[in-house]
């Protein structure tokens, strides 16, 4: 039956934390967008989630290359936000379909392994 919890599952124990009125609003406001029914479903979730993360331990090197990777893909990330910026607003420049694309492409590309490695 979907309403029977075990005795291990039971929720019969109350936590008081103290937030500020900002705060509960902010966590109130945080429940509703997120579509959870109560705040402390919200809070459960954001808690737990948070320890289901994935713990990746890395040697100093590797660290070090994957935030000098990380800063590199980012520094060419805005020069090719600039580069499209200036090719498009220059009006004797003429840029082509395929050139849009691959400027396109390739800028989608960089944000996607940018993504991936913040997310590592």
């Amino acid at each position: 039956m979907p309403g029977k919890s075990t005795e291990k599952d039971k929720r019969d124990q109350m936590l008081l934390v103290r937030v500020s009125r900002d705060e509960k609003l902010r966590i109130k406001a945080l429940t509703r967008s997120e579509g959870y029914p109560c705040m402390s479903d919200y809070v459960r979730s954001r808690i737990f989630r948070r320890l289901d993360k994935k713990v990746i331990s890395l040697d100093e090197n590797t660290s070090y290359q994957l935030i000098e990777l990380d800063y590199e893909l980012n520094k060419m990330g805005v020069n090719l936000n600039q580069l499209s910026k200036q090719m498009n607003s220059f009006s004797g420049y003429n840029m082509g379909d395929n050139d849009r694309q691959l400027l396109k492409q390739t800028f989608g590309m960089m944000m996607q392994c940018l993504a991936f490695y913040r997310n590592m």
